[in-house]
């Protein structure tokens, strides 16, 4: 068995395309495909292939960047032909090989309808798939709901006065931040938190929002009317969609509703920009989120499992 980029033949990203959607998760789309590789979301680099000694592609895995990622930042779509008999085992393979060439562990974002569970071969799909990761060093899992606003949720909720939005300074988010990060329910957070202390990853949490394709101005601080602070609100946007981004509450002003104030905030702003869409994603065990976003008019439209090293 060889493993290898698409970089060997002028026609390995025609190959890359044309790759049969075999099985029950979703595959990328050919035009989908096309329209990451012309925006230097997919390179040939990043698209690996899995070949017998007769040259026949049994596996393919496309990772995704920004346009300007120097490494990617995601394993998107992992097939192995039904014909295999053991695909986990040549996934795994094919990940360590191209997790060798770019130095590092992207994660594996599988979006999964919301019945995948119940559905006897999605399950073992998935199953092949999360065992795969797992011998390639993702090791971490985390569930996640993909949320989406569109105007036939009807106008956001106008502000009720509970609280006051401004812009801020690099230095109160930086604050903010840290204190938001306090008895959070968001997995990867608590995951972070295990080996870097508040103000790291606050700094980490920044840089992230600042790299994506949302602009800075955007942001605001959450007050109350005395200004006392009560959390932050970070509309953002995907290369495709605007984006709830980051909203919180700190911990002493939770559990009074708050949160739906910050959330109304941000689809307000991206309606007002005229955004058809806006998506969101959080933990399947964040209650508290999803709630906020089920009152808000946000629908689920996917799971998202999220596989990842634990080294992240």
């Amino acid at each position: 068995m060889r493993f290898r980029p698409a970089t060997a033949d002028p026609a390995d990203l025609d190959r890359a395309v044309a790759y049969p959607a075999d099985g029950p998760v979703p595959a990328l789309t050919a035009e989908r495909i096309r329209e990451e590789l012309a925006g230097n979301r997919f390179r040939p680099e990043w698209i690996w292939f899995a070949e017998d000694e007769d040259g026949e592609v049994l596996a393919r895995a496309l990772w995704w960047g920004r346009p300007d990622s120097e490494q990617p930042i995601a394993l998107d779509c992992l097939q192995v032909r039904a014909s295999v008999a053991a695909p986990a085992a040549l996934a795994a393979g094919l990940l360590a090989a191209g997790h060798a060439a770019f130095g590092g562990l992207p994660l594996y974002n599988l979006s999964l309808p919301r019945d995948w569970r119940t559905d006897p071969a999605m399950a073992d799909a998935v199953a092949w798939r999360q065992k795969a990761a797992y011998e390639s060093g993702l090791t971490t899992e985390i569930e996640r709901l993909r949320y989406e606003w569109t105007p036939a949720a009807g106008s956001p909720a106008e502000p009720s006065g509970r609280l006051v939005f401004r812009e801020g300074t690099d230095e109160e988010f930086l604050e903010a931040f840290m204190r938001l990060s306090a008895g959070s329910l968001d997995l990867h957070t608590q995951t972070e938190l295990q080996s870097m202390d508040a103000e790291q990853l606050a700094r980490d949490d920044i840089e992230f929002y600042r790299d994506c394709p949302g602009e800075r101005s955007w942001w605001r601080l959450a007050e109350l009317p005395d200004g006392t602070l009560a959390g932050l609100a970070v509309p953002s946007a995907t290369p495709y969609h605007r984006n709830v981004g980051y909203l919180g509450v700190v911990p002493e002003q939770r559990g009074q509703g708050l949160i739906d104030e910050i959330l109304a905030e941000i689809t307000r702003f991206h309606a007002a920009e005229g955004a058809e869409r806006i998506t969101a994603t959080t933990d399947t065990v964040n209650a508290p989120m999803a709630a906020a976003f089920d009152r808000a008019g946000y629908e689920v439209t996917e799971i998202r499992l999220v596989l990842e090293s634990p080294a992240r």
